[in-house]
């Protein structure tokens, strides 16, 4: 697996598959070819599909800045992954005078087209949540220390960092009032949900302040803002909400949180590796459905749950959002994917309750169901992973034909 700082990235919102992705691949084909009068880019698949609505052509016009940049879209998939892009340098007479082809496969990440390596070195031998547990309790050892063992100190650097921004999102979220760009006016609700948390009882004040916390971070992501991926844009609410949450009502200083980070980042590694954390490729339960996993282990661990228990509570995380397309409406990261956010970090605290009510034995691992949770995704139609074509894109926008005619 890779080192945690590639699925911890900050970048510009609202996905990281589409836009944090392509626009640093015109960064990197901007340096490549100085010499270039222009720069066309061809997005392909899901890119294309909903690539207006999760501002892709703004990315990559940005990424090649200073050089003019048109952008081609088309409902071509190439074969090797949903999310394909095109890059082309002109000279001033038009005439080509390189080309890359490109994948981003997640969490911000990019592929080169015919390579099957990630990105950067993979730096853990272990790849399985087992190996992780393995490790673990040969040595005594909490899941965390595998990554500082990996890693170094410097890791928790990243990690404060990483804690940082997601604070930032959040207060940055709940600072802000209106609608949403787009076209939907959909109206911000996390300040709403905040200012109304204190007339609540205990039980129902810490489903909003979950909810607010989880909806700040993705309204501001929806929005362009500036975010965390965990594992990846559209789900960036969740981790983020949870672990407020927790430190608020516990009352942990930073150093707990840092570690929380640590093991929820080694259970998206673990799906990263193995899966996918790519809507286009698999789904919504690679994006929300990762995300409840990392929070439900990192909550987890913050409630005391000992390795066991925290594997149990990633399981419960994932495997109960098998099957959860992604089909935005007018391919914006907006409904329904905010309200998942907050749904998910719901349930990623209620996963780690119920995990730390039993030993920590189960019948299904983390693994078996990353492993279902892969095959379910290449199941499911690609009307349902990322293109705004079928599920409550469609049924949107037929009934808002039916309206206007």
């Amino acid at each position: 697996m890779q080192s945690l700082r590639e699925l911890y990235r900050y970048g510009m919102g609202p996905s990281s598959s589409h836009t944090m992705g392509p626009r640093r691949a015109a960064e990197v084909f901007r340096a490549r070819h100085p010499q270039a009068a222009r720069v066309r880019v061809t997005l392909y698949g899901s890119l294309s599909l909903t690539g207006r609505g999760h501002l892709t052509d703004q990315a990559v016009v940005q990424g090649v800045m200073p050089l003019p940049c048109d952008v081609v879209w088309s409902e071509e998939t190439l074969a090797e992954h949903p999310n394909g892009m095109l890059f082309e340098a002109l000279a001033a007479d038009g005439g080509s005078l390189a080309s890359w082809t490109v994948f981003s496969i997640g969490g911000g990440e990019l592929r080169e087209a015919g390579r099957s390596g990630a990105e950067t070195p993979k730096l853990y031998a272990q790849t399985t949540m087992k190996e992780i547990l393995d490790w673990a309790e040969s040595r005594g050892k909490p899941l965390w220390a595998l990554a500082e063992a990996v890693e170094g100190s410097d890791l928790w650097d990243h990690l404060g960092f990483v804690w940082l921004k997601m604070q930032e999102a959040i207060a940055a979220g709940l600072d802000e009032e209106g609608s949403l760009p787009g076209g939907l006016n959909l109206q911000r609700k996390a300040r709403g949900f905040l200012t109304r948390v204190k007339q609540l009882r205990r039980s129902a004040g810490r489903t909003g302040l979950l909810s607010a916390h989880a909806l700040a971070v993705s309204e501001h992501n929806a929005a362009g803002g500036f975010v965390v991926t965990a594992p990846t844009c559209g789900s960036c609410g969740v981790l983020p909400a949870v672990l407020s949450y927790l430190q608020r009502d516990l009352g942990l200083e930073d150093e707990y949180l840092l570690r929380a980070l640590a093991t929820a980042g080694l259970v998206g590694n673990v799906v990263k590796h193995n899966a996918s954390i790519s809507g286009a490729e698999v789904g919504c339960q690679g994006e929300v459905g990762v995300a409840c996993a990392m929070a439900a282990a990192a909550a987890a661990q913050l409630l005391g749950g000992s390795p066991h228990q925290i594997e149990y509570a990633a399981e419960i995380g994932l495997e109960h959002h098998l099957g959860l397309t992604c089909d935005p409406i007018l391919g914006l990261v907006q409904v329904p994917c905010i309200e998942r956010n907050a749904f998910a970090a719901i349930r990623a605290l209620a996963a780690a309750e119920y995990a730390l009510l039993s030993d920590g034995r189960h019948l299904i691992s983390f693994d078996q169901v990353v492993e279902a949770m892969q095959q379910t995704g290449h199941d499911l139609p690609s009307l349902y992973r990322e293109t705004a074509q079928g599920g409550l894109a469609k049924v949107y926008l037929g009934a808002r034909d039916r309206k206007q005619t």
